[in-house]
């Protein structure tokens, strides 16, 4: 099992590449056979192929990503986090409380993301 603090990195790292806005970098957290449910109650993307296709929706986002609070137990983590995109004049914000599980290498094996479009604000 991976340690709490390899976990944590691999959040880390999650938040840095949504940060990066590159679908590559994200895709390459995840092990082979991962799946994405975003948000929860959507289709499962499947695989880090789908789960590439999935994120190049950020690639053409003015946006930010900030960890707010993470809790490792076992090999799962449960975080919140803000996520933060400019779009003309607008600021949309989001703060989605995602569950990951991960494998012996702290690669994710599984992600669920709650939120829902009434929890996003504009400015």
């Amino acid at each position: 099992m991976a340690s709490a603090e390899d976990i944590k990195g691999t959040v880390a790292a999650y938040m840095e590449a949504l940060g990066s806005r590159s679908a590559d970098r994200v895709a390459a957290l995840f092990a082979d056979g991962a799946t994405v449910e975003d948000p929860v109650g959507t289709e499962p993307k499947r695989g880090v192929e789908e789960i590439r296709a999935f994120f190049t929706a950020i690639e053409k986002l003015d946006q930010s990503a900030e960890l707010l609070t993470v809790r490792v137990a076992g090999n799962s983590a449960a975080f919140h986090f803000r996520v933060t995109t400019k779009a003309g004049d607008r600021t949309y914000v989001i703060e989605p409380i995602d569950v990951m599980t991960f494998d012996d290498d702290a690669r994710i094996t599984s992600t669920r993301a709650y939120w829902a479009q009434s929890d996003m604000t504009v400015a």
